[in-house]
């Protein structure tokens, strides 16, 4: 109504986020509302944004509503379904990681949640604006979650070392410059 632009607002809840829609009310509707969805979608996620903070502001917490309009969500998650779908098809005949074209957070997690139903792994990689989703095969994949657990044993042995010369330290009643000199003279 303040935009003067034709179109309804369907309110409702979906896997707990509130989901606000504006949807073609009548014929000439839709070439209306494509102007607030804009080139790729850029204009609908500033005014997604612009919608959850003004939430914010009202409500003092974050919200997670998205918004859709004219549909353009439905139809990009359809698209965004059969790329992942794809994707997943080349990394389990090639063996070989697929990255995704940059996408924002809504598209990454359909891609990521069509790339676990598939039983594969995605992560995401790269900074904003040119963030994106890569497919991996399985083993790249397991050998991620072994870096990951060599990683958190690496981190485990340097706090216990350091909470071991912190003990040594409180018994010598002394100072200590580091956790190996601590070490040392345990």
């Amino acid at each position: 109504d303040i935009a003067d632009l034709g179109g309804d607002i369907d309110i409702d809840v979906d896997h707990g986020r509130a989901s606000v829609a504006i949807i073609p009310g009548e014929d000439g509707d839709e070439r209306e509302l494509a102007t607030l969805v804009g080139r790729d979608g850029e204009v609908l996620e500033a005014l997604q944004e612009l919608t959850r903070l003004a939430v914010q502001a009202r409500t003092g917490s974050r919200s997670r509503l998205m918004l859709d309009i004219a549909g353009y969500r439905e139809e990009r998650r359809q698209q965004l379904t059969a790329i992942a779908a794809e994707a997943v098809k080349s990394v389990l005949a090639s063996g070989k990681p697929v990255a995704l074209e940059a996408m924002n957070p809504f598209e990454r997690k359909v891609c990521h949640d069509v790339v676990a139903n598939a039983g594969l792994v995605s992560e995401s990689e790269g900074v904003e604006p040119h963030r994106h989703v890569v497919v991996l095969p399985v083993d790249d994949a397991e050998d991620e979650v072994e870096e990951v657990e060599e990683g958190t044993e690496l981190a485990a042995d340097e706090a216990d070392a350091a909470a071991e010369a912190e003990t040594v330290e409180a018994k010598a009643g002394e100072t200590v410059d580091s956790p190996a000199d601590a070490v040392e003279e345990a």
